[in-house]
């Protein structure tokens, strides 16, 4: 032990003597990047003004503008500007509000697959019933 203590002691003094031990710090460690490049940037929301957890969130493939989430008591949301507006596509058309997957299918972005039920079930969360699938983008469902 008394070695394994000797051998952290040279190596503090080894680097104490290091040319790179007295260089000056910068004024203030926490800027790393020039701040003029984040003048022109504005805060912005992403996403539908509330609250709630989100289980899944999936893109369709050759469409940046368009993507859904499911929510874990929400439903199914869609956006097809970014992620800029979100609209819920499910309400009413479902017998659960708990998604736990959203999968829309490589062969057809039309065609979208949900899976209903939530991993971290809870007193104000319902389990899964089944799936659903929208052959028109999730203007209708049914249940599978």
């Amino acid at each position: 032990m008394q070695f394994v203590i000797k051998c952290f002691i040279l190596l503090l003094l080894i680097g104490s003597l290091s040319p790179h031990a007295h260089a000056q710090q910068p004024a203030d460690p926490n800027i790393v990047i020039n701040p003029k490049l984040f003048e022109g940037l504005d805060y912005r929301m992403v996403g539908p003004y509330r609250g709630g957890r989100v289980t899944t969130v999936t893109g369709v493939p050759g469409d940046p503008t368009m993507l859904y989430f499911g929510a874990v008591g929400g439903g199914v949301w869609q956006s097809d500007t970014y992620g800029r507006k979100w609209e819920n596509i499910t309400d009413g058309q479902m017998a659960v509000g708990s998604i736990g997957d959203i999968a829309v299918a490589a062969s057809d972005p039309k065609i979208i697959y949900v899976g209903t039920g939530s991993a971290s079930v809870r007193s104000n969360v319902s389990t899964g019933r089944g799936m659903y699938k929208s052959t028109d983008a999730g203007k209708t469902w049914t249940f599978s």
